[in-house]
């Protein structure tokens, strides 16, 4: 029960810091399998899975599945929990497993991630001579035990003695409404309604949310607004989070851009704690601003706010410094230089179904390209802003599909080439060619990985308008074509289509 409670407070505490809000319920369970007083969670390997299985063939064992109901609130911005746990027990018995069905089982990959080694509700159930107790939590949640730990909870019986109906299987959403000694209803008793129903997209129309996965579950969302005896609802509408998140979302965002622009956690990585009036004497601000900037930070979860004074998070030293190991200070600059002006003027885009660079910066779009690259502090702050979010991307990109079959790669606008080195790292047959621009061809160094074999990525200077592109089995566009207008992009793919070959990929 412990893992379980741990997973939902995780959860609980993920949502109250990174997207500030603060969960009703969040629902945590986890799932071992026992067999001779021994514990079997999930193989790690054929070979453990192949022990595991042995070691049931032919034998009864139990599987428990702990769960943990963790109700959260939120005061003075601090996330409060409480606890109620609960398990459930099956019983489960194997037939005697011949070597080849073991194996045949074990290669189909079912067991790698199941505890026991093990799924019931698919080609595991072929292994099962009987069970005796709750399927469902043999498959990963005890439903039946749940249903009954919620009616406890939201609804529980008048004080005076009930005498409960023991049902064989999973009782109705009635059962759970009416918990009256008989079948009749009770004067003194209020009906309750089903607690939410799905609507045809599969989400709950209480706004819960699900998410289920393998042996564990997790479930975060709203109370249930109850219902009189007449139907009437009565509760008030609900809070609409979503909306207001979005209402207010820019001003989280400007706070972010500001604090990275000010350089404080740069101040405050190797200097924290520090108060807020000597923060501002280090930056040359005024301390009642800088004070109220600070607040908002910890407020969002970038700063931690002691009685010592502020200091860095965990994910602002890794992510907000300059020189973190996966910093998007340099993008988050360009968004607040570059991004931001343009978005303030989404209203005239939509209208004129035009860039907006003119009224931004006074400037076309391709001339603030060309201002990129003929200033030298403006081309390493571009650069820097383009390779720290390809840095932290990098690894996502490179694993969406598999591209093992490759053997040569082009990135074309590539810049400092992070994604393609991560690319020859996860498939060490891979080639990759950076196709950019001469000015950032020449500006590469700095951002070239320390210790590293990089003779599999290699730079080609040109322009991919006007020149020849590199032959390659792959070409990848990434982050590119969403600065260029339709007419320019359909010159560019037009020449990856002329050199593309039967079998070649973009």
């Amino acid at each position: 029960m412990e893992t379980a409670k741990q997973k939902a407070l995780e959860v609980a505490n993920r949502m109250h810091v990174k997207h500030l809000r603060t969960p009703d319920v969040v629902i945590g369970a986890d799932t071992i399998v026992t067999v001779d007083d021994q514990i079997l969670e999930k193989p790690v390997d054929k070979q453990d899975a192949y022990r595991m299985l042995s070691r049931l063939s032919g034998k009864e064992h139990s599987v428990f599945t702990g769960v943990a109901i963790i109700h959260c609130s939120s005061k003075d911005n601090q996330l409060e929990t409480e606890v109620t746990n609960f398990y459930e027990e099956t019983k489960v018995k194997f037939s005697d497993l011949s070597e080849e069905l073991l194996w045949e089982y074990i290669h189909s990959g079912e067991p790698m991630d199941k505890a026991g080694g093990y799924g019931i509700q698919a080609l595991g159930g072929m292994l099962v001579e009987y069970v005796h107790g709750d399927f469902l939590n043999v498959v990963g949640f005890p439903l039946n035990h749940f249903c009954k730990k919620l009616a406890e909870l939201y609804y529980p019986p008048p004080k005076h003695n009930i005498q409960h109906k023991k049902y064989d299987s999973i009782p109705s959403v009635d059962t759970f409404e009416n918990l009256s000694d008989g079948e009749s209803e009770s004067s003194n008793f209020t009906e309750h309604k089903a607690a939410s129903k799905l609507d045809n997209s599969g989400m709950c129309s209480s706004g819960t949310i699900y998410n289920y996965e393998n042996s564990s579950s997790v479930k975060t969302g709203f109370m249930v607004p109850l219902e009189n005896q007449n139907g009437v609802s009565e509760s008030a509408a609900k809070l609409p989070s979503k909306i207001l998140e979005l209402m207010d979302g820019f001003r989280a965002s400007k706070a972010l851009f500001v604090a990275c622009k000010l350089k404080i956690f740069d101040h405050l990585k190797d200097k924290g704690p520090l108060k807020a009036v000597d923060i501002a004497n280090e930056i040359g601000t005024s301390v009642c601003g800088t004070e109220r900037l600070l607040d908002a930070c910890a407020a969002l979860g970038l700063l931690e706010k002691t009685s010592e004074g502020y200091r860095n998070t965990n994910s602002a030293n890794t992510y907000l410094t300059s020189d973190g190991a996966y910093s998007l200070h340099g993008y988050i600059i360009h968004s607040n230089d570059h991004v931001w002006p343009l978005f303030t003027h989404l209203e005239s885009a939509v209208k004129e179904g035009s860039r907006q660079n003119h009224r931004a910066f006074g400037k076309k779009a391709e001339d603030l390209f060309k201002d990129y690259y003929h200033s030298q502090e403006v081309k390493q702050r571009f650069m820097a802003a383009m390779h720290s979010i390809a840095h932290l991307t990098a690894r996502d990109v490179a694993t969406a599909f598999d591209l093992s079959q490759f053997k040569s790669a082009c990135d074309l606008g590539g810049c400092t080439g992070a994604l393609a080195h991560e690319l020859v790292q996860l498939y060490p047959n891979l080639k990759v060619t950076v196709f950019d621009l001469p000015e950032v061809i020449a500006n590469i160094s700095y951002f070239q990985p320390s210790g590293q074999c990089t003779a599999p990525v290699t730079f080609v200077s040109g322009d991919f308008f006007k020149d020849n592109i590199p032959e390659a089995d792959l070409y990848i566009l990434s982050r590119v074509l969403h600065d260029w207008s339709d007419e320019k992009i359909h010159v560019l793919l037009s020449k990856i289509s002329a050199v593309c070959k039967t079998g070649l990929v973009l």
